[in-house]
């Protein structure tokens, strides 16, 4: 019906015009048999509820967090670092009524991401994997929204994060236990774009998360040749072609140390597919513990991945919580994947 509005609503049932609000914006004010009534009447009468973007300009509330990512859109359906951080953080939104806005910017600065950021109907902004000094943290300054991170070193006050030196020097630790002086390390970086996988230095690995990883290897491993090698994106096939190139060169290491739990499991299919074994031919580790490591018996680093998201959310949303900087625990987790270095 052409012309229905909130009043419309309102005569039909014989209620007032902010009674036919609540049933849409504050149901709990409500009994369940009058909102339900105030519903049917509005499905009879063809009406589709009050207008999103004329709420938000009269509350001032957009209803919606934008999780600001740098990778590709599809990184946050496919990464299970990103699932299951997202899960935990889309847990909190709903308990507090809010939507998620993926907000993918990219690792350089691009008009069409900056425009996103200036322009995006958000009331605050979770920082998730951006690395310190991206543009788009600037724009969100500028804008005034509230946000928190997952990495201590960005510009807000309010953050989620592990200790990534530590964790990573507990890898080295163990390593160094098993003799292991020879040391690939698997980074993301630009390699695979047509030249294949690279080594790296360590001016050129992504600022972060990375770059701590390392700092930690370095710090538990003074003695170690440690080489970093690229096989392209964070992802499994990356690992498979990193390792790939490291296993098929005449200068093997006696460890593969992925900085992610998927490029770990990459190199641990490139080892299955030239017959030798994780932990008694090479050894591999990761880090995050992601559901699909404990399955291959990989060693790796455990950082509570859902419970970094659940709390992200509420030191967005919850005015209960007043501590704004969180260090959640991590640990070493040995699985089969780990063994003493070979002797040559």
């Amino acid at each position: 019906m052409a012309g229905v509005t909130l009043k419309t609503v309102a005569k039909a049932v014989g209620v007032s015009p902010s009674t036919v609000s609540n049933a849409y914006n504050k149901p709990d004010q409500l009994s369940t048999a009058l909102r339900d009534r105030i519903l049917a009447a509005a499905h009879e009468l063809g009406y589709a509820g009050p207008d999103a973007s004329a709420r938000a300009l009269r509350s001032g509330k957009a209803g919606a967090i934008g999780v600001l990512f740098t990778d590709k859109l599809s990184y946050a359906f496919s990464d299970p670092f990103a699932v299951g951080f997202l899960a935990g953080l889309a847990e909190v939104a709903e308990e507090f009524r809010t939507s998620l806005l993926l907000m993918p910017v990219g690792t350089e600065d691009t008009a069409d991401s900056s425009t996103a950021v200036q322009q995006a109907a958000i009331d605050a902004a979770a920082i998730f994997c951006v690395p310190y000094g991206h543009p788009a943290l600037d724009i969100l300054a500028a804008r005034g929204l509230p946000a928190a991170a997952t990495d201590p070193d960005n510009y807000t006050d309010s953050w989620v994060a592990i200790d990534e030196v530590a964790a990573a020097m507990s890898l080295g630790e163990h390593l160094t236990r098993l003799g292991h002086r020879d040391i690939v390390v698997l980074v993301e970086g630009a390699g695979a774009a047509g030249t294949g996988p690279v080594e790296m230095r360590l001016d050129e690995v992504l600022s972060g998360n990375p770059t701590q990883r390392l700092e930690g290897l370095q710090k538990a491993m003074p003695e170690a040749r440690i080489r970093l090698v690229s096989g392209g994106h964070n992802a499994f096939n990356s690992g498979v072609a990193g390792a790939s190139w490291v296993l098929d060169s005449q200068d093997r290491p006696t460890a593969i140390v992925g900085l992610s739990d998927v490029q770990a499991l990459g190199a641990m299919e490139a080892m299955r597919v030239r017959g030798l074994v994780p932990g008694r031919d090479l050894t591999v580790t990761g880090f995050d513990d992601i559901p699909a490591a404990e399955q291959a018996g990989l060693t790796t680093i455990h950082q509570p991945i859902g419970e970094k998201g659940r709390v992200l959310g509420r030191l967005l949303l919850d005015p209960a919580t007043t501590e704004r900087q969180v260090l959640l625990p991590t640990e070493l987790v040995v699985r089969a994947s780990s063994g003493p270095a070979p002797k040559r």
